[in-house]
């Protein structure tokens, strides 16, 4: 009889560490971990919002989901298109990326940067979260990629060396880099400027060496980028926005369950309305910084804004063929024009 017990005893704790052992291995393959890209520093909007994102995977998903952010474009060399080229065909897990840039595979991206579109941040974010966003969102399912969310940026502005931009004219001959996206060329060039396109990468150096005059973007880009140490001019045109979102590799998205990857949409939901608000809140405050850097800056009027915005309009035809005409009917009419 203790030879029984003994027996059903040792086979108690046999199943017993072998249970242990299984549920420890469970346990270990539900961690993962998603290396997740973005092209600016740590210390930007984007970074921020990068942050945030990764905080609240970590969260929802009690752990089981980490996200590493690795800024500065480390993962993919610093040109942004490549990136697109690396997550469609599983080189990277997930990004943080312009629409601007990606308009280059998908040209509906580029109804958010139709310049003067949006009347204020509150029609941009309605845009955005509406049926518009998540067509757009959708629309590199073709790709193998999975858009989760996108975020305002504010509006973006001239930074120059040679002297305050207030109306068209002053653009004349100002050798601007923009972004390697037609939208831009046509729009600055239409207004008389010489439009460069050039990796984000080299525009510090190219400011510095006065290979280019001025640059273009959201006020928190000269601030994290320390434009400020070699331009003197900043002048708020607002002349055109885009966004960025999250995106991911859909290889890495369909190895999650269905209740894991509705986490994953609603961190990247909430990621982006915490972008949106802290965004909207700091420009001010990213302005008067730039000034205490030694930048003049100057707001256009109403009248001046009006020039820029009447000139747009005469581009309107041009780019509804280059973004797409029904999405832009589409667009226009969901912001009630």
């Amino acid at each position: 009889m203790k030879k029984i017990a003994l027996s059903l005893l040792v086979l108690a704790l046999v199943f017993t560490n072998v249970t242990f052992a299984a549920g420890q291995q469970e346990t270990t393959e539900k961690q993962t971990t998603i290396k997740l890209s973005i092209p600016d520093p740590a210390n930007s909007s984007v970074g921020s919002f990068a942050k945030v994102f990764a905080e609240k995977v970590a969260e929802k998903t009690n752990g089981n989901v980490t996200i590493e952010v690795y800024p500065d474009g480390v993962l993919f060399g610093r040109d942004q298109n490549a990136a697109i080229n690396m997550l469609e065909d599983g080189g990277l897990d997930a990004l943080i990326l312009s629409t601007s840039v990606f308009a280059s595979f998908e040209p509906r991206m580029n109804a958010i940067s139709l310049p003067y579109l949006f009347s204020d941040y509150d029609e941009f974010i309605g845009y955005l979260n509406g049926a518009p966003g998540q067509k757009l969102l959708n629309s590199l399912d073709r790709m193998n990629i999975v858009g989760l969310s996108l975020a305002i940026r504010t509006y973006r502005s001239i930074t120059n060396s040679r002297g305050p931009i207030s109306v068209p004219a002053d653009l004349e001959g100002l050798k601007i880099r923009v972004p390697n996206n037609k939208l831009w060329v046509d729009f600055f060039g239409a207004l008389g400027a010489d439009p460069t396109p050039m990796n984000f990468s080299e525009v510090y150096t190219a400011l510095q060496l006065k290979t280019i005059d001025a640059q273009e973007n959201p006020v928190e880009v000269p601030l994290a980028n320390k434009f400020y140490e070699v331009q003197q001019y900043l002048s708020l045109t607002n002349h055109i926005a885009d966004s960025f979102g999250i995106f991911m590799n859909d290889t890495v998205w369909s190895s999650f369950d269905a209740a894991t990857q509705k986490l994953l949409k609603e961190a990247a939901v909430e990621a982006a309305d915490h972008k949106n608000t802290t965004d909207i809140a700091e420009e001010e405050k990213i302005i008067s910084q730039l000034e205490k850097n030694g930048m003049k800056v100057n707001r256009l009027t109403a009248d001046q804004v009006k020039m820029f915005q009447n000139e747009a309009m005469k581009l309107y035809p041009k780019f509804e063929s280059m973004v797409g005409p029904e999405f832009v009917k589409e667009s226009l009419e969901f912001l009630g024009r």
